[in-house]
């Protein structure tokens, strides 16, 4: 009994480390694709940084002001994709118009410091 007990309790610990691994990745892709909202904002881009220990992503705040000398509202967003990230810094001192996602509840700040993800960049006239 005891020879037969020992490599089932390796299959069944092995089973459930599998299972949790997998259904941790399952809910990292969730939050990642599946957007609880959308929107856009447009301002000023007033700061942008790759930032980050291990996992760089970029970074950026946006300036939201109603009127001319009324207090701006700031916006901080992530970037996580290249060539948005090129759009945005090419458009550094212009009005803009920032298109995000909202994702909640992202288990790691790896992917991102907000939960406000830039999808695309327009210059606004």
């Amino acid at each position: 009994m005891p020879n037969n007990f020992l490599p089932r309790w390796r299959l069944w610990l092995v089973a459930v480390i599998g299972l949790m691994i997998a259904l941790a990745a399952t809910y990292v892709w969730l939050t990642l694709t599946w957007s609880y909202s959308e929107g856009e904002r447009a301002g000023y881009v007033q700061k942008f940084s790759k930032k980050g220990w291990l996992c760089k992503t970029w970074e950026g705040e946006l300036a939201m002001v109603a009127m001319p000398g009324s207090l701006a509202e700031k916006f901080q967003f992530t970037v996580r994709d290249a060539a948005v990230a090129g759009k945005v810094e090419k458009t550094m001192g212009k009005r803009v118009a920032l298109l995000y996602e909202e994702h909640r509840g992202v288990p790691s700040t790896c992917f991102g410091d907000t939960a406000h993800f830039v999808v695309d960049v327009r210059a606004v006239e």
